[in-house]
């Protein structure tokens, strides 16, 4: 069991970091019952993989409310492996949208940037 200043060194992530990540449901520290003086919650390896699977899933574009609801079904097991693939699926389908759409404004962009090369507008 780790306190929070050791699972930040371990996981190189800050303190405040893991904080808010906790405050907002992503995973939860626990008491511990034999240490009655103190108020400090304590993390395990679980929470050490849910915070590399919230990095992993911040990188490929997730937002935080999905993590939320990714770690819930990831970790509570009843999702099957085909699930958890139509669900990275899905996500990848959405970002080839974005990147569409993105593609779009930069053609907006370089017509913008081509009328004002001719016409000096």
């Amino acid at each position: 069991m780790l306190l929070i200043n050791q699972l930040s060194k371990q996981t190189s992530i800050p303190i405040h970091t893991i904080r808010f990540y906790e405050k907002t449901g992503l995973f939860q520290g626990k008491k511990n019952p034999e240490k009655k003086s103190n108020n400090y919650n304590y993390y395990d390896e679980e929470t050490i993989e849910k915070l590399e699977l919230i990095g992993a899933a911040k990188m490929i574009g997730f937002t935080l409310a999905e993590i939320k609801e990714l770690i819930e079904v990831w970790y509570s097991k009843q999702i099957s492996k085909k699930d958890k693939i139509e669900i990275l699926n899905q996500k990848a389908a959405s970002i080839d949208e974005k990147i569409k759409q993105l593609k779009q404004v930069k053609k907006q962009i370089d017509l913008f940037i081509k009328e004002v090369e001719e016409f000096d507008c």
